[in-house]
């Protein structure tokens, strides 16, 4: 009896379910800059360890070779068999991917999706022991959930259930509603661009990027700054103690601002003004310089 006794490669293909996504996402590096339409076949790989035979080797080519093709660089699941044991469900996949070179896989997101596409559960799998995947390869394996761990969402897999790499969403513009209703159009849309073309925040961060300093006629320092939140859950922010530095590299401004609730949504950026009254100003209007000009958030030893 084989590893898998209960793979059918008479099984209807889930080719069509799959979610492709960009392999740099998964592998957390470059991958080269290859894109475009070119549709890429991938090879079966078996780990060095899994002795199978010829006969689930069979049945897992069938389904490789079946998978839609891959394009340049991307990195997908394609979900052969289910099978129920006593205390969980083991999904059988094959792990595909279309880089132009061997890959190691680390820790991923792994989502299970349900007969609508809905995630059902985020699970974090360590990869590492899928090995070495040779260049644009198909690797067999197993991605198992507990009965007890789906019990708790009262969620119960049937073989049309899938598996697939979290798709990340792209990072998007959050506006208040005062700020959609105050704001024209093409103000919103020069904001979508800042935040589009701004430099990719790393996993979990969070960092503060200025748009606008300007000094207002009764000497208020007005300063609207891009709260970018990397992370995978809403940043709530009750209190924000700021400092702004002028062109000279000198702090002309501190002061503290709290705020009932100031939500970020969980990867996006909000736009915030902020204003600090003349009485706030450590250095004389006259002199401050905002052709360049930093706000940070003031650390305790600062």
């Amino acid at each position: 009896m084989g590893m898998f006794p209960f793979l059918d490669k008479r099984r209807k293909s889930k080719a069509n379910d799959e979610q492709e996504i960009n392999a740099a996402d998964v592998l957390g590096e470059d991958v080269g800059t290859e894109t475009g339409d070119e549709e890429i076949e991938t090879t079966l790989s078996i780990h060095p360890s899994w002795n199978l035979p010829e006969e689930e080797k069979y049945v897992f080519a069938f389904h490789n070779s079946d998978a839609k093709p891959l394009k340049p660089n991307q990195i997908s699941i394609t979900t052969v068999d289910l099978e129920e044991r006593k205390h969980e469900f083991q999904f059988i996949t094959l792990i595909r991917h279309s880089v132009n070179k061997a890959i190691n896989l680390r820790t991923a997101n792994i989502v299970l999706l349900d007969d609508e596409k809905r995630t059902i559960i985020k699970k974090s799998f360590d990869l590492s022991s899928v090995g070495k995947l040779p260049a644009k390869s198909s690797r067999p394996w197993k991605f198992t959930f507990s009965k007890k761990e789906l019990a708790k969402i009262n969620a119960e897999p049937n073989s049309n259930w899938t598996i697939a790499f979290e798709l990340k969403k792209k990072h998007q513009l959050d506006l208040e509603d005062s700020w959609k209703e105050s704001l024209a159009q093409d103000s919103i849309e020069q904001l979508e661009k800042i935040v589009e073309s701004a430099k990719p925040l790393k996993a979990g961060e969070v960092n503060f990027m200025g748009i606008e300093a300007k000094l207002m006629e009764d000497n208020q320092l007005s300063v609207t700054i891009l709260i970018r939140n990397g992370a995978e859950r809403d940043l709530n922010i009750e209190k924000l103690p700021l400092m702004v530095t002028d062109a000279s590299g000198e702090v002309i401004a501190k002061g503290g601002f709290q705020f009932e609730t100031l939500t970020i949504k969980a990867n996006t950026s909000k736009p915030w003004r902020f204003l600090f009254p003349a009485s706030l100003l450590l250095k004389d209007a006259a002199e401050i310089d905002l052709s360049k000009w930093q706000a940070e958030v003031i650390q305790n030893n600062k």
